[in-house]
């Protein structure tokens, strides 16, 4: 095989891509990527020697694990440049330690010769997944792994906006280091899965912090879905720090902003609500966006993931930027941030008065703003509304959408809810039923959405406060039931958060993970309740209790 990948949910036949990524990656852009990921768990030993985190390299890694994400970088050239930057990290953090009198580490595959890039390239295609060959320690390794990924993405956007946490530094480094060690039995691999659920949630809190801080909590918000006449830029992905400097530059040029996708949530934040240019949200979840962004008629850019590579005959590929750690042949990338200046979005800005004002593919409203400050201020209105019956349960269907057909089953379940029941989402997934006429409950709308996929620990907040409300000792006494699409590693990291709070019960689809080997899924499902799904209705029926 020319590569091995299935880190997603989409892995070819449930079990791997070896040709070609169902993503669009190449074998050579997953391979250096494999690469990339193996250079760093080296710096992550160093490290560890070291017993301290340096700025730059603690930079430098969180962006390096970004950047492999699925559908965030598709540019071999930008990967290869990570590994060379990765690469003299690594020199300088051996000089560090063997400074110190320190003996390098001496662990699985990690080697310590001192080699150019081209002798990295070549050896690209040998350090990958498979070359843990106990499946079930590869599994684990790989999970914890992922998990990373998820966890180095959330920090990432939380340095942007100037909050770090050292001890998720640490923990990172630690992680990736373990998974290097063949020494390490299947149980401590088993308790650093759920250590890096710990450490999830302490990042999306640090990151709920840094967005919260910067922009205000979010509000309940009608975000509307049609256009205006002005040409307009398209900004998706996840990074509310793009946004703002987006929106500050074409301010009084004529040119509007719209969110797509997974940058939907800033339409709730108070600081960007005072830009009259921001026009609200357009279009559906990322896997559309072929269509979509032919419509749209202006400049597209992607701060973080989600990319799918255009068809040959798409006309708006010259059109598409990327920042941060996303990238695409052919896209231009807009550099990071310098010495505390701001990105310079000018070329998009002026790009936009030259094209067309959107077309219009939809018209209305929808509502979203129930972050856990928000759902907090009306606690007492949902307490009331369970207590008397008129909410029975609640249904978490927070996640990430894709393009699998069976994702149809999100829309059916939605659709087919007992209309007592309330659903809580973030993220993506949202788009299955975000639009639909589910209507409201004595005024609570029936679907909350608490924002990006970063914004489940808003779920997670408001499930231990009613479970402090109803003074109850587990959270699994609650009534929420757990129905959560999944697509990459960032809500994977999600997931391990979830465990490590209690949550149990927990039901992923479309289909479960191919990295879970039969036997760490087993101890998945034993110790956590961790299923699939199967139909609809009969799904409904688990879920409310009607079937033994």
């Amino acid at each position: 095989m020319s590569m091995f990948c299935y880190q997603c949910q989409e892995a070819a036949k449930g079990v791997g891509c070896t040709i070609k990524g169902v993503c669009g990656k190449t074998d050579t852009v997953s391979n250096s990527q494999d690469l990339l990921v193996w250079i760093l768990k080296g710096i992550a030993l160093l490290a560890e020697e070291l017993k301290e985190t340096d700025a730059k390299v603690d930079a430098f890694t969180l962006e390096a694990l970004f950047a492999t994400i699925t559908n965030a970088n598709f540019d071999e050239d930008a990967i290869y440049n990570k590994v060379e930057q990765a690469i003299a990290i690594r020199e300088e953090l051996k000089a560090k330690v063997t400074a110190k009198g320190i003996a390098l580490p001496q662990h699985g595959s990690v080697s310590w010769t001192a080699a150019s890039l081209e002798d990295m390239k070549r050896k690209a295609p040998f350090v990958g997944v498979l070359t843990t060959v106990n499946e079930d320690v590869r599994s684990l390794r790989e999970l914890i792994i992922y998990g990373l990924k998820g966890m180095a993405a959330y920090a990432e956007h939380a340095l942007n906006l100037g909050h770090e946490n050292k001890e998720i530094y640490k923990f990172i480094y630690k992680a990736l280091a373990a998974t290097t060690n063949d020494e390490l039995p299947a149980d401590e691999l088993i308790a650093l899965t759920l250590e890096t659920g710990k450490f999830g949630v302490d990042v999306m809190a640090l990151l709920d912090q840094a967005n919260t801080s910067a922009y205000g909590n979010p509000e309940v918000t009608k975000v509307n879905i049609g256009v205006r006449e002005n040409p307009a830029i398209l900004i998706s992905g996840h990074d509310l720090k793009d946004m703002e400097e987006l929106l500050a530059q074409t301010e009084g040029t004529g040119v509007d902003v719209y969110t797509h996708s997974e940058m939907l949530p800033a339409n709730y934040y108070p600081a960007f609500k005072k830009y009259e240019h921001f026009v609200g949200n357009y279009g559906n979840a990322w896997w559309k966006q072929k269509e979509e962004f032919e419509t749209f008629n202006g400049p597209i850019i992607f701060t973080t993931n989600c990319i799918v590579p255009p068809p040959a005959n798409a006309t708006y590929a010259d059109k598409v930027f990327t920042t941060g750690a996303s990238g695409f042949p052919g896209f231009k990338h807009i550099p990071s941030r310098e010495d505390g200046k701001t990105k310079d979005f000018s070329e998009i800005i002026e790009l936009a008065k030259t094209c067309k004002a959107p077309t219009q593919i939809e018209e209305g409203e929808i509502i979203g703003g129930f972050a856990h400050n928000q759902v907090m201020q009306v606690a007492d209105k949902v307490v009331d509304a369970v207590k008397s019956g008129a909410i029975r349960k609640f249904f978490v269907m927070a996640g990430c959408d894709g393009r699998m057909k069976g994702r149809d089953y999100y829309t059916e379940f939605a659709e087919k809810l007992p209309q007592d029941t309330v659903i809580l989402t973030a993220g993506c997934a949202k788009y299955r039923y975000n639009k639909l006429p589910l209507g409201d409950i004595g005024g609570i709308p029936r679907v909350l959405d608490a924002g990006q996929c970063n914004d489940s620990y808003s779920l997670a907040v408001i499930a231990l406060k009613l479970k402090e409300v109803f003074e109850l000792n587990d959270i699994n006494d609650l009534p929420i039931a757990y129905n959560i699409a999944w697509y990459e590693q960032k809500a994977v990291i999600v997931l391990l958060a979830l465990l490590h709070l209690g949550v149990k019960n927990i039901h992923l689809g479309p289909t479960l993970p191919a990295f879970l080997s039969p036997n760490v899924a087993k101890v998945l499902v034993e110790t956590f309740g961790i299923g699939g799904i199967g139909t609809v209705d009969e799904d409904m029926k688990m879920f409310l209790g009607e079937i033994a």
